[in-house]
């Protein structure tokens, strides 16, 4: 993306290197402080809710990003090291500025998404595009799922992608505009290159067909055929054919057939 080339010139040295590590941190800190404190009033403080924003709680346009999942601790220390592993791999690929960038996108929508539903959110489907994104540039990196059973990437993109249209289509208001944000995000980096791909894998596709329909039609070629039966020396590697010398014209016998047909004259389709 040519602007981001341009901004990242001008305003690169301002990124925040490492922004993947300082989320997890943030978020495992939030998750210990849901023990000291079982009844959520201090972890709530911290949620997106757009009326309590309008109220002057406007540190929740960015606390939001670091309220982790409630779930088991075995389960949060992989999603956790999830978020870690595609935040870094991001980084990695475009540079600090870029994947800085491409979380500020998605937080900015998430958080209008709320807005305009009224309804409280999370970085959760933020976090889903996170991962999108990681999956289309490296589609065959091989994690350990649950720490133990291996598989690609691409794999789980796409359960995570039909995960998130059954939930665009089950969820309310605020789900389906938080997808959508994520969503769109994803398409704002990847979308010209999809189509370009899709645009190539077609060209592919008719140059592989015409090919395979060249080869096809050479694997039919023959170079003697009976005008009786039709058989030629691909059906029979070990048939002999001859030309009829009392036919008119060019007529090709296979030997079954040579002494044992009608002769063909000129102005006559009679064999």
């Amino acid at each position: 993306m040519k602007l981001l080339d341009k901004m990242e010139r001008k305003f690169g040295k301002f990124a925040i290197k490492g922004l993947m590590l300082y989320i997890v941190s943030l978020n495992l800190a939030v998750y210990l402080l849901m023990y000291v404190d079982p009844t959520g009033t201090l972890t709530g403080k911290l949620m997106l809710y757009p009326g309590m924003v309008l109220r002057g709680e406007v540190w929740r346009l960015l606390t939001f990003i670091f309220v982790p999942p409630q779930t088991s601790v075995l389960w949060i220390l992989f999603t956790l090291y999830f978020y870690y592993l595609v935040g870094t791999g991001l980084e990695q690929a475009w540079g600090s500025f870029k994947f800085n960038i491409y979380y500020l996108i998605g937080v900015l929508g998430t958080i209008l998404s709320a807005f305009i539903s009224g309804g409280g959110t999370s970085a959760f489907y933020l976090n889903l595009s996170l991962f999108l994104a990681f999956a289309y540039i490296y589609p065959n990196y091989q994690i350990l799922l649950f720490f133990i059973l291996p598989i690609k990437v691409k794999y789980l993109a796409w359960f995570n992608a039909l995960f998130l249209g059954l939930s665009f289509v089950a969820g309310g208001l605020g789900t389906k505009l938080a997808i959508a944000a994520a969503v769109l995000n994803f398409i704002l980096f990847f979308g010209k290159d999809i189509v370009l791909g899709l645009k190539n894998n077609g060209r592919a596709y008719l140059h592989r067909s015409s090919f395979s329909a060249k080869v096809a039609s050479a694997e039919k070629k023959y170079f003697h055929k009976c005008v009786i039966c039709g058989i030629t020396e691909k059906d029979d590697k070990d048939m002999e054919f001859r030309y009829c010398m009392d036919c008119e014209g060019d007529y090709e016998y296979c030997m079954v057939h040579l002494r044992d047909h009608e002769h063909i004259k000129k102005g006559s389709d009679n064999k």
